[in-house]
């Protein structure tokens, strides 16, 4: 009860406050710029960090937040009304939102997609209270070693997961984040390591340059080669009139909602696999499949249900392993770290306010999702007519003002203009954005746990699978590999095939 208390205490705090007007303009901030298609919640969530210095620490986190579930819910809009998915994590729901509109059903499309959003992220609210403290009770018992493997562990099904065509891309992209993230003076001599002599690079690259760059610069470059397009929006029809219709559909939002939670858990994932899992998931326990795709409610609502538990669920390894669930979060833990808060494993038992702070501000959030997304579905959707080309201009000096901000150096400008570009390479060659920004986060990470292990077993690489939880990581990074080449995939397949057909023949004898 002594946790329970303190979220309430969080919450009231939060509620009978100025916080609760911040609540409202950010989440409502977040829902405008997930609606743009191509102003992903990563991005909004970078933008808006590089406003947030001169707030107090928790405001700055309630902004992002905010944000953070407001766009990650804005993208189902364009979703549904025009088949262009706001943000990544809407792609799934566009499948049969836009079947719905089609059928004169917007109204109801964009009722079930909104209540499905906020049950999503009660159920992960509720998932982050449980989970985050037991989990960062078991990772008292983490050592350095533990740490470093978490960390590879990370990168490989990152890379895995946002790249499943060709899952070496996804490695490449990850592990070229580790080498960014060398640049500079280590940790324990200082010794400049990758700054050819230059004064600036020994001081290594900003986090915040490299996210910024990485997503805002380069979606300005990705527009600028695109051809001028322009958004017409979409009559919606009568959207409080089902507004409650989502809940007869219990099982699917309860499912999709763990599903969408343990999604956000596993680091680098995201929300995008959340929604698809939570889709998948629901197409296979309907008793009307051949629906899904045609405009399926049940399977809108198992989509955007899936995407927004996943931002709850992304939380828990951040502030319980400081390691982000997804590209958003990593953002999100960059600013925790500007802002001088410190997640990790000792977070219930030196920041216990401040966590139940973050789950009362989870809840704030989705609750300002609701309403806004209720009210002013019609007043926001002006916002499509908005042209992307006329907001990169604004885009691109948020970039260069908020990368310059940070130290006031210039040098982080040009870092910031050098992964714009890096970034619009690499979608234009399809390696994926995100495994390179966990590299990037999780580099200290391994970096000085390697080198802290490293002195412990002195110079012992054994020492690295001596320990029972570092051969079960271990174990979990090398089946990803090996489960990723085509030669163990196909024996695999033939594996159960023989198990397959073994059983048949036992059954019928």
């Amino acid at each position: 009860m002594d946790g329970f208390t303190q979220f309430l205490s969080a919450v009231l705090a939060i509620g009978l406050s100025a916080d609760l007007f911040v609540v409202v303009w950010a989440t409502l901030l977040g829902i405008v710029v997930g609606m743009i298609p191509g102003l992903t919640a990563t991005l909004g969530v970078a933008l808006v960090t590089t406003l947030t210095f001169t707030m107090e620490p928790n405001t700055a986190i309630l902004v992002l937040i905010s944000v953070y579930i407001g766009a990650i819910y804005g993208g189902g809009r364009t979703a549904i009304l025009l088949n262009i998915p706001g943000t990544p994590a809407n792609a799934a729901s566009a499948l049969d939102g836009f079947p719905l509109a089609k059928q004169g059903r917007a109204g109801e499309a964009m009722a079930v997609a909104t209540t499905g959003s906020f049950l999503g992220s009660m159920v992960g609210m509720l998932g982050l209270a449980i989970i985050a403290p037991w989990l960062a009770e078991f990772a008292l018992d983490f050592t350095s070693f533990e740490f470093f493997w978490l960390a590879v562990f990370g990168i490989v099904l990152c890379g895995q997961l946002t790249a499943m065509d060709d899952p070496l891309k996804g490695w490449i992209a990850g592990f070229f984040g580790l080498l960014i993230a060398m640049v500079g003076q280590e940790a324990l001599h200082a010794y400049p390591r990758f700054s050819y002599g230059i004064p600036d690079l020994e001081g290594g690259l900003g986090l915040l340059p490299v996210l910024v760059g990485a997503f805002g610069c380069a979606e300005v470059f990705v527009v600028m080669r695109q051809e001028a397009t322009q958004l017409v929006a979409s009559k919606v029809g009568n959207v409080l009139s089902s507004a409650f219709s989502s809940f007869r559909f219990a099982k699917t939002w309860l499912r999709s909602g763990a599903i969408g939670t343990f999604m956000g858990v596993v680091p680098g994932v995201g929300e995008d696999m959340g929604a698809w899992v939570s889709y998948a998931a629901a197409k296979r326990a309907s008793k009307t499949p051949e629906e899904f795709g045609k405009g399926s409610a049940d399977g809108l609502l198992a989509a955007e249900t899936g995407n927004n538990a996943a931002v709850p669920g992304a939380l828990i390894p951040v502030l319980t392993l400081a390691i982000p669930g997804s590209a958003p979060a990593a953002v999100l833990l960059a600013a925790m770290i500007i802002h001088g808060l410190r997640p990790g494993p000792l977070i219930m038992i030196t920041q216990a306010d401040f966590f139940y702070s973050v789950v009362a501000m989870v809840f704030w959030a989705s609750v300002a999702m609701l309403v806004l997304g209720l009210m002013l579905t019609r007043p926001l959707l002006y916002v499509l007519r908005i042209r992307r080309e006329w907001l990169m201009g604004a885009i691109f000096v948020l970039c260069v003002v908020g990368s310059f901000a940070i130290a006031g150096r210039i040098f982080d400008v040009w870092v910031m203009i050098a992964f714009g570009l890096i970034g619009f390479v690499m979608r234009e060659t399809g390696f994926p954005v995100a495994p390179m920004i966990l590299g990037v986060v999780l580099g200290p990470i391994l970096d000085n746990n390697l080198r802290r292990s490293l002195s412990i077993s002195q110079g012992d690489p054994l020492q690295f699978v001596s320990r029972p939880i570092s051969i079960v990581i271990a174990c979990m990074v090398l089946a990803i590999i090996l489960l990723s080449l085509p030669p163990a995939q196909y024996a695999l397949r033939a594996a159960l095939a023989r198990l397959s057909s073994r059983g048949r023949r036992s059954a019928d004898g």
